[in-house]
């Protein structure tokens, strides 16, 4: 086992998300007419994103991608780490890359020089505040095994891989040679299943990868429900325990659970306002990773996370509007 210099490396496709209020009507026409699912991400091309941009109400743009924001929270709490994730070059690309350094974060993926430009995301929040979001992929599809160090892979406690990559076959290759990359180095893998369109679409390689290669587990009630195409959350549970070393498991107002050989860890949500849960998820992975890179026990971690995700769904946008080191003495006195 190499000695790490990081505490982590993320993966994932660097998008810049465009955020906007919506209606519930406006959701509701675009799924009749485009098949537009509320709470899910589908992918859609250049000519789409410009036509749903027209239609969107003024909104803000921002840094996203859904390992970028979990890579810009770990950042927050004062983790050390690296991101890898393909832009254009680009005005936006730039923008991108420029976010992601003054978080403190490493971010020297070659740019897409010809091609596709720097990929978007438009969210559409509803009054419930629900994220709704529609994907533009662009040069973030371009993300090869070209783009992946192994220097840097070798050298990081835990890569920690987007589901989302699986959509395209190049990234997917990328996404498999980080997984060698870091296990042959001794270290973890940890996994976010990302969407659940996104596990349907690719449920048995999902499955095989818990199973086999990932370390720590992420996904959300439905997600988990959806990979094991099972009736209950608890049932998924069940079928999730022993896969992987950690499955940590979010379930909205009903808190988060952890699951780990024979524990079963019952985290609580806290109170708060939901205005956007953009980045939940992503913020919630942040704050574990953190605590799980400090050697803090797993109750402490699925707090951190708790906390971050709690702090992101209270403003529009999916990082951090706080400094997340903040939140650091009151989930080790929870």
């Amino acid at each position: 086992m190499s000695d790490p210099t990081y505490d982590m490396v993320a993966i994932g496709n660097a998008l810049v998300d465009v955020l906007a209020h919506s209606s519930e009507e406006f959701i509701a026409d675009q799924d009749e007419k485009n098949g537009m699912k509320k709470g899910t991400m589908c992918l859609i091309d250049e000519t789409r994103a410009v036509e749903l941009y027209a239609e969107m109400e003024a909104g803000i743009e921002m840094s996203g991608g859904s390992a970028g924001n979990t890579m810009a929270g770990f950042a927050s709490f004062g983790g050390n780490g690296a991101y890898i994730g393909k832009v254009a070059d680009d005005q936006l690309g730039e923008v991108y890359r420029h976010d992601m350094k003054a978080q403190g974060v490493i971010h020297d993926t070659t740019p897409l020089a010809v091609g596709a430009p720097t990929g978007r995301c438009l969210v559409l929040v509803t009054p419930d505040g629900q994220r709704t979001m529609n994907t533009f992929l662009g040069a973030s599809v371009e993300l090869g095994t070209v783009d992946i160090d192994a220097d840097l892979i070798g050298s990081a406690k835990i890569t920690y891989l987007e589901g989302y990559l699986y959509d395209r076959e190049q990234a997917k290759e990328a996404f498999k040679k980080a997984a060698q990359l870091a296990h042959d180095a001794g270290h973890r893998v940890a996994l976010t299943l990302s969407d659940p369109f996104c596990v349907d679409r690719h449920r048995a390689d999902f499955l095989d990868l818990v199973e086999h290669h990932v370390d720590i587990l992420f996904a959300n009630e439905d997600e988990i429900i959806s990979l094991y195409e099972a009736e209950t959350f608890e049932q998924a549970a069940k079928l999730v325990a022993g896969k992987c070393e950690i499955a940590a498991i979010t379930r909205s107002e009903k808190g988060s659970v952890i699951i780990s050989g024979d524990e079963f860890i019952e985290i609580p949500a806290q109170q708060a306002e939901v205005v956007d849960t953009t980045g939940a998820g992503d913020q919630y992975a942040a704050g574990f990773l953190y605590g799980f890179t400090q050697g803090m026990d797993l109750r402490t971690c699925g707090t951190l996370g708790t906390l971050a995700a709690t702090e992101v769904i209270g403003h529009m946008g999916p990082r951090p509007e706080i400094k997340y080191a903040d939140l650091i003495e009151k989930a080790q006195a929870a």
